[in-house]
């Protein structure tokens, strides 16, 4: 919203008005906005949580530390998504495709989350929203996403990218072509860019007019997985939050140089017009995340439930979606995947031993895989630290690859 009075005030030629074009600065703006709504109004939430009892109900398992975690306010997600929609609305332009298809999603997701935690903490049912109901909202975004990013006109990627710069007056010149298509990016690879259509060009005489049919299951099956391994990976204090920001600022990276023609030319990666305003709102996510963080670290204040591990998955599968960035997931996400990988190998050795020797074994003491570590007795916060660098090293790996490849 200010982006337009701002450009309304540069017609007008008021001074300094213009700063607002810079994506960079609004960007700024929005990380320290997103901040000190999550910080100063984050403890009046806290307060207001805790006047309506709105407690987490623990189950004995048996853990270190557990105990004291009964009764601590939940549902903080509210906090982490007043923190995101609240900069992206006064700093972003509000008629890119890009910014709203992040809006509707954050708000689905996060209204999932909020029907799961209501149900655990009013209906007092531990169990939360049934299974099959958070898979079949968790579809639905995936559909809305994938709809949008295979059918709206606005989204499209350039094809040959020229820039010249003149040397005499040092102005640059800039020709692209806009095409519709459905290229992602492969890490590692030197021709690093696939096209879904190519799956299917065998049978089919226009592949691009089908593709349709390998690009939303994928789309599907990516949003439920990371909102799913970031929900797992919400077992610690400050765990999800803490690896959402680095994993935030690593997109933010791909965001904004996919999004200028200039860095993605000198890179030879995707230039993907309109792109760049994402940086702003990812700006805001890990403002969101580092300010939930100074009440949500090691001892936890608040919990943000499913309210917000949902949430911030799913943000994190349609951003990367959103900059042809999908197949880097799994390293980005590593932490989330070795996590959501921990529970499906522990329950599929479990039933498999039970079924072959009559008795259920285990893998894993205790899945997820933090809960592992607890049960060889590190402490909370040193197995956060230690997942938190692991994360950080998987962000830098993933920058690495704009070039390494």
């Amino acid at each position: 919203m200010l982006y337009y009075l701002f450009e309304y005030l540069n017609q007008l030629d008021f001074p300094g008005a213009g700063v607002f074009q810079y994506i960079t600065f609004r960007t700024a703006a929005s990380v320290i906005v997103s901040l000190l709504i999550s910080m100063v109004f984050g403890k009046r939430i806290i307060n207001y949580l805790h006047a309506k009892q709105v407690g987490e109900t623990v189950r004995d398992l048996g853990l270190d530390g557990q105990k004291e975690k009964q009764g601590t306010p939940t549902m903080g997600g509210l906090v982490i998504l007043a923190s995101i929609l609240i900069p992206t609305l006064l700093f972003a332009k509000l008629d890119n495709i890009y910014i709203i298809l992040m809006l509707i999603s954050t708000v689905m997701l996060g209204t999932i989350g909020f029907i799961d935690d209501y149900i655990k903490v009013f209906k007092k049912n531990k169990e939360g929203l049934a299974g099959k109901f958070k898979i079949i909202g968790q579809v639905i975004v995936g559909l809305f996403v994938a709809s949008i990013l295979y059918f709206h006109e606005d989204v499209y990627v350039a094809q040959e990218v020229q820039v010249e710069t003149v040397q005499e007056t040092g102005v640059r010149t800039i020709e692209w072509e806009a095409t519709k298509s459905m290229k992602t990016t492969i890490p590692f690879v030197k021709d690093n860019e696939f096209d879904y259509g190519s799956l299917i060009d065998w049978c089919c005489d226009n592949a691009m007019d089908w593709a349709w049919l390998i690009f939303i299951p994928v789309v599907i099956v990516i949003v439920t997985a990371v909102s799913n391994g970031a929900n797992m990976t919400d077992g610690l204090d400050g765990l999800a939050t803490g690896t959402s920001a680095i994993i935030g600022i690593t997109l933010a990276v791909f965001a904004y140089v996919s999004g200028n023609v200039i860095f993605s030319d000198y890179l030879n990666i995707m230039y993907i017009p309109n792109s760049g305003e994402l940086v702003i709102f990812i700006g805001a996510f890990v403002g969101a995340c580092i300010g939930f963080l100074w009440y949500n670290s090691y001892p936890a204040q608040v919990f943000m439930g499913d309210t917000g591990s949902l949430a911030l998955g799913g943000i994190i599968a349609v951003f990367a979606l959103a900059i042809r960035k999908e197949l880097l997931i799994p390293v980005f996400c590593g932490v989330f995947l070795v996590e959501n990988l921990s529970v499906m190998i522990q329950v599929a050795y479990f039933k498999y031993t039970k079924k072959k020797f009559g008795e259920g074994r285990r893998v894993f003491l205790m899945a997820p895989l933090h809960h592992h570590y607890q049960k060889k007795g590190l402490h909370e916060s040193k197995i956060v630290s230690r997942f938190w660098i692991v994360g950080i090293m998987l962000a830098i790996l993933s920058i690495v690859t704009l070039k390494l490849r």
